[in-house]
């Protein structure tokens, strides 16, 4: 199957997408697995990774692994995280033919104005403060904006069903092609 590697600011709606498109693609008998960032970093295979550069992208290279595991064995893998690093993102998807990049984009100001979380809001506060919430990507943590990406949705300027409906045509499309390619078969 594919692997779907999502990318964007926490709040864009990562997550949300993933398992909008999950539900769908269950329901056609798809197998399909999410792999959620903030689920995942408090499981074993992530616990006590911590937020600096290194620990994130150990964080993803797990992510990605279990991705590829899965996709090996014919499942539609979706990691919803943030996945930050360009370069990251361009060592997974140079790793398959199978990878492709969807960049959840929203406006920094919109995700300030939801912070659905409150984690904004944390990371804004004084360094002082005690709630404070340090290396938060796109306030104290670099975000890099994608370069190379499959496709781009825009969740700041359309619904949550609306953008989840161009992920899932998206995904049934590559899966499509997929299944044409004379190298490979799969039976849904």
């Amino acid at each position: 199957m594919i692997l779907i590697q999502m990318t964007g600011l926490s709040g864009a709606g990562k997550t949300t997408l993933a398992r909008i498109v999950s539900d769908k693609l269950t329901a056609r008998r798809i197998p399909v697995e999410v792999i959620d960032g903030d689920i995942y970093r408090n499981s074993p295979i992530c616990k006590g990774l911590g937020f600096s550069v290194e620990d994130r992208k150990i964080n993803l290279e797990r992510l990605y692994y279990i991705g590829e595991l899965l996709v090996r064995h014919q499942v539609v893998a979706i990691i919803a995280a943030i996945n930050p690093f360009e370069e990251l993102r361009r060592k997974f998807a140079a790793c398959s033919d199978r990878v492709r990049t969807v960049w959840v984009k929203c406006d920094l100001e919109i995700l300030i104005e939801r912070d659905t979380k409150g984690l904004y809001k944390k990371a804004m506060l004084p360094a002082e403060h005690q709630d404070k919430v340090n290396n938060f990507t796109g306030i104290s943590s670099p975000y890099e904006n994608p370069v190379i990406y499959d496709l781009i949705i825009d969740t700041s300027k359309q619904t949550a069903a609306e953008s989840a409906e161009l992920l899932y045509i998206y995904v049934m499309n590559e899966i499509d092609k997929i299944n044409q390619s004379p190298n490979h078969q799969i039976i849904i």
